[in-house]
């Protein structure tokens, strides 16, 4: 008999997966340039957030029902239609900044379009992935889209940088229309994607019960009913501590050096891209969640506990690296786990409710952050006291300092969560 190729049947895949990636790298090089333009006009951390919370927003509001237009309609056509109006987006802030008329509130309003027309991509490419993906590729696929995110989270802040310097916002902004460009019309000529529908001839049921089915689902499977509320704590948790308030405090800890940023955001992604290739070439776990609180555990020692306590760039990129390392194989499994256990007809309903309920804290984390910050540990850091000269001999002092234990009263209550929940034999038949 003869044996299958390591990529056997996903060719079409890596046909769509070249051309989005290319396309991801110059949206994640326009955040990286507008995220330094932000800090630039406003330089707090609350500038950053509120910019962020825009981007969230829609997520939360509208993937619920999204996720119903992905099971029915046409997903190739979902996806070309959100990423076309979301091209648009991209172009008015380009034409804004060339007549010296942005403002940061155009940016908040346009991320919320943005993002809103990501609400309806993502589950349209999460069914069209498993449609054109073999079960038996779910790992390995799971491990190279994280492979692909961390590159491009690699080379965005460099390249950012350097078109920065070279031609301004203006350039960045212009790269990112080409690379969409690109990704347009490879998904509108080359990707066949197949038609994942059942039962055909049933009447459908009414949209509103169709939105709730998601719901439904994930309440009558316990277990990842729980996990999923539990990865709400953890991005609750992650975005009030170093996932959300990572640039604020960089950018705040080296006077607004944007290469000190670009530095520690490629350490970050580096970390990703190991964890990515280590999924990609080794075994899948035989206990996934098991995978997935440990990963999680390490994730928040790191990224919080060691991160707050590290003074100098060094130490930041050498934290961020490891921090991100388990996050690509704590993504992986916890895919797997949702992949094999929904029906391709539902993927897009569950995945969007999942989204919903998780990314649902998402907001909150990113507000209390930035007021956190701003209003309470920063002015605390640099007001002199008995219990803030102890903390200034761990956390240091001046901007940032206040970020830095808020880092690791998160990165401590984060790992407590992990360990609490690795613990419960709930999740065991997950595996």
């Amino acid at each position: 008999m003869k044996k299958l190729h390591v990529f056997s049947g996903l060719r079409d895949f890596f046909v769509l997966w070249g051309s989005q990636t290319l396309s991801s790298l110059g949206t994640a090089m326009t955040n990286f340039a507008l995220i330094i333009w932000v800090y630039g006009q406003g330089g707090t951390a609350s500038s950053i957030t509120s910019m962020t919370i825009c981007s969230f927003l829609p997520t939360i509001l509208f993937r619920f029902i999204a996720g119903t237009f992905a099971d029915r309609w046409d997903k190739k056509r979902i996806m070309l239609v959100s990423d076309l109006l979301a091209a648009c987006g991209t172009l008015t802030i380009l034409l804004l900044h060339a007549l010296s008329s942005l403002e940061i509130w155009h940016l908040y309003v346009i991320n919320f379009l943005l993002s809103l027309m990501n609400s309806f991509q993502v589950p349209a490419a999460n069914v069209a992935t498993g449609l054109l993906v073999p079960q038996e590729q779910y790992t390995r696929v799971s491990g190279l889209q994280s492979f692909a995110g961390s590159v491009v989270s690699i080379l965005a802040p460099a390249l950012g940088s350097v078109l920065l310097a070279l031609g301004g916002l203006n350039v960045v902004l212009l790269f990112d229309l080409v690379s969409f460009a690109v990704a347009f019309l490879t998904l509108l000529f080359f990707i066949q994607i197949p038609d994942g529908q059942q039962g055909g001839g049933q009447v459908p049921e009414p949209f509103w019960k169709s939105c709730m089915e998601g719901i439904r689902f994930l309440r009558n499977n316990a277990a990842v009913w729980r996990l999923i509320l539990f990865f709400a704590a953890v991005n609750f948790l992650a975005k009030l501590g170093n996932d959300g308030m990572l640039p604020p405090f960089v950018l705040g800890k080296t006077d607004g050096d944007q290469n000190a940023l670009g530095l520690v955001q490629s350490a970050v992604a580096l970390g990703i891209l190991a964890g990515s290739l280590f999924v990609t070439l080794m075994r899948p776990a035989k206990r996934k969640t098991t995978a997935i609180f440990v990963s999680c555990a390490i994730t928040f020692l790191t990224g919080g506990v060691m991160l707050g306590l590290s003074g100098s760039l060094p130490l930041w990129m050498a934290a961020s690296f490891a921090s991100y390392v388990p996050v690509a194989i704590l993504g992986a499994n916890l895919t797997v786990i949702m992949r094999t256990r929904v029906p391709v007809q539902l993927q897009g309903r569950v995945f969007s409710a999942r989204d919903t309920i998780q990314n649902g804290t998402i907001p909150l984390g990113l507000f209390l952050g930035g007021v956190l910050a701003d209003y309470v540990l920063e002015p605390f850091m640099g007001t002199p006291s008995p219990v803030q000269q102890v903390l200034s001999s761990l956390f240091g002092t001046g901007k940032g300092a206040g970020i830095a234990v808020l880092f690791f009263i998160v990165g401590s209550l984060g790992a407590v969560m992990s360990i609490v929940a690795l613990r419960n034999p709930l999740y065991r038949e997950l595996d």
